[in-house]
């Protein structure tokens, strides 16, 4: 079975005692729907547009935002798949994987759908490289890693996959987990294409499945974006006799820290004012109430109707879940008759 050659410093600590304690502040914040679901949108469009980019994806943040909300955009056929095959990967996150076990089958899937019209052939989406490739630099030529040999690729993958789902692997630290997880997937380099977003996926899944960021607010991949050579520098620092990962996970771990202390504190200016009169701490809600909320988010206002077709319930159970959200004073009703809607409270 894989395992990983590290050691912990104290910059890996100390970042994670960081970690942990804005961690802890996020969660127990007191927090309205309106502010969570905008978080986790504007996260998933900045995780969408920053992977994609590190990989040559030429679209701004503006015209990923526009892409989510279904706007026109002027850009190749190419860049836009891959960022809708991004987008559609993180909206289903938790779906992706069998319960809290990652399978061959669901990196498989997950690479297919990244990677969805988007490769030269499409034989290659969710299929291990069956041709060797090599990393380099597109202007200057140099090659700057050699992955391992074809032949080879199954069975590390195989190793890696194994060591993810067990024990050992639950029982360290999920940010050490996943920066771990992070480079060996890069260095194994599987796919013909689509292998540096794949792994950032990758990390992201067992950051959810282990119940760090369940709630996917914040971006690791702006991290890596905003100081691409300082990430490609990062994953070359690993020496590839010893694979010592110490360097790297340095790296990742002060990465989370400083994209999770980013949240932490735009939570804590959401959070203080309003939230300190009510006293009544975080609104738990269910799916489909989030689906109500983020749609009064983008249309200013939901209607009986369009909670019935936009969820596909009966009169009945649409005016039950508004009188839930009205009852946690989460919503407000607005006008009367034909024109009654409902808007955040």
């Amino acid at each position: 079975m894989f395992k990983p050659n590290f050691r912990y410093t104290n910059k890996i600590v100390s970042n994670l005692i960081k970690i942990s304690t804005a961690r802890e502040i996020i969660l127990n914040s007191p927090f309205i729907p309106k502010w969570e679901v905008t978080l986790q949108r504007e996260a998933i469009i900045r995780r969408a547009h920053s992977s994609t980019a590190i990989e040559g994806n030429r679209l701004s943040l503006e015209q990923v935002s526009d892409l989510v909300h279904g706007r026109e955009v002027m850009a190749s056929r190419k860049d836009k798949q891959e960022v809708l095959n991004y987008l559609g990967v993180l909206e289903n996150l938790e779906k992706l994987t069998d319960g809290k076990i990652i399978t061959e089958n669901n990196i498989l899937s997950i690479h297919r759908m990244l990677t969805k019209e988007t490769l030269e052939n499409n034989s290659d989406c969710g299929r291990y490289r069956n041709r060797y490739v090599v990393i380099g630099n597109r202007l200057t030529g140099e090659i700057i890693f050699r992955p391992p040999i074809n032949k080879d690729v199954p069975n590390f993958m195989k190793n890696l996959i194994g060591w993810l789902n067990s024990e050992v692997a639950k029982e360290l630290d999920p940010v050490v987990e996943a920066g771990i997880a992070h480079y060996e997937f890069v260095r194994i380099h599987p796919f013909v294409d689509g292998n540096g977003r794949t792994a950032r996926v990758l990390a992201t899944l067992i950051l959810c499945l282990r119940g760090f960021d369940a709630k996917q607010f914040f971006c690791l991949d702006d991290y890596y974006d905003s100081g691409r050579q300082a990430y490609y520098r990062a994953l070359q620092s690993v020496d590839q006799k010893t694979l010592h990962l110490t360097r790297w996970l340095e790296y990742f771990v002060e990465g989370v820290n400083i994209s999770i202390d980013a949240v932490k504190e735009k939570v804590i200016r959401l959070s203080s004012e309003r939230l300190r009169k009510t006293r009544r701490g975080q609104i738990a809600l269910t799916e489909r109430q989030m689906k109500i909320i983020e749609f009064i988010n983008q249309n200013g206002r939901i209607t009986n109707k369009d909670l019935r077709e936009m969820l596909m319930i009966s009169d009945r159970a649409a005016l039950k879940e508004i009188r839930k959200l009205l009852d946690l004073k989460v919503i407000k009703s607005e006008g009367k008759g034909r024109s009654l809607g409902y808007v955040l409270s």
